[in-house]
């Protein structure tokens, strides 16, 4: 296995956009890809959570993969997921057709890998069985995807995982300033990067030695989470830091389609609101003002702190 060479920075968890009836709007996808990329994303995830994975055909989501990996046209590295089955043979036959494709990683759900009362140990046996089948050259990830459960990676499976020099990404979920601090040093001098997808602790897990960010908001502020991972040790970062926490609440107020407001009325990318996890009517006009409030404040503080 080779040496992992996956920046730090912000990489976001890429959402998925759809026609107006309801199918994959591969168009719309590759203007998204451009402008993660156009403001300064290091890598994208692909075909995750916030790609609504779980309501995707496999079909569509081996599409939607391979569709931002001929987008990014290897500008920023493209990482994937995409098994959501809950049988070893469906979840094989989903990650190969990934693993065809030859992403940058091919990353695994937690969840996946055992029922929520099932031990570590089971987990890390369903790993290594899945791990078996695919091919030993292709670096892997960790995901720990909230749906439909939140599986945390224990620390022993973790040291585990970055033993093997197999393991490339994790994207952490903990939300745990102490966990990830213990996590940083499990992995320390090994392959497996951390990546953490809690605003409010990234500033901290980065100078503990995690490196970077794979999270919600880089959908709405792509730019300045891209700004905080490079600028880390910079007299600016904290106020933006500040910033970045207190807006971050917007993603529990109708996401993703208050993203895809933010996109197509701010960003002027050509998509519609039309999700499969919720209805996009319900975007009221007290959602679209906080969408519109956490763009004037954040323009507003940029320009204060001229970054």
């Amino acid at each position: 296995m080779s040496t992992n060479h996956f920046p730090g920075g912000a990489w976001p968890v890429m959402l998925t956009p759809f026609t107006s009836d309801n199918k994959v709007d591969y168009e719309g996808l590759k203007a998204l890809t451009n402008w993660y990329i156009d403001n300064g994303c290091s890598g994208l995830f692909s075909v995750c959570q916030s790609s609504e994975m779980f309501f995707l055909s496999k079909e569509e989501r081996v599409n939607i993969a391979k569709t931002v990996i001929e987008a990014a046209d290897k500008r920023v590295p493209v990482i994937v997921s995409g098994h959501i089955s809950d049988s070893y043979e469906d979840q094989v036959d989903e990650l190969t057709a990934i693993a065809a494709l030859n992403p940058d990683a091919l990353i695994f759900i937690t969840n996946r890998f055992a029922k929520e009362d099932e031990s570590d140990e089971i987990w890390r046996q369903n790993c290594e069985k899945v791990m078996q089948q695919l091919p030993e050259s292709l670096p892997l990830g960790i995901y720990e995807c909230p749906y439909p459960y939140k599986r945390l990676v224990s620390l022993e499976n973790l040291k585990w995982c970055a033993s093997t020099g197999r393991f490339f990404f994790l994207k952490d979920t903990c939300c745990d300033l102490s966990l990830l601090k213990a996590r940083a040093a499990a992995v320390k001098g090994s392959n497996l990067k951390i990546y953490n997808a809690n605003t409010s602790t990234l500033r901290d897990s980065i100078l503990a030695g995690c490196d970077g960010f794979c999270g919600v908001m880089a959908s709405f502020q792509m730019r300045e989470y891209a700004w905080l991972c490079d600028h880390i040790h910079d007299e600016k970062a904290q106020k933006l830091q500040d910033l970045l926490t207190v807006t971050s609440l917007i993603e529990r107020q109708w996401y993703p389609v208050n993203a895809k407001y933010y996109l197509q009325h701010y960003q002027n990318l050509p998509i519609t609101l039309k999700t499969r996890t919720k209805d996009e009517s319900l975007l009221t006009e007290t959602f679209k003002t906080e969408v519109a409030a956490l763009k004037n404040l954040t323009d507003s503080v940029c320009k204060s702190i001229n970054i």
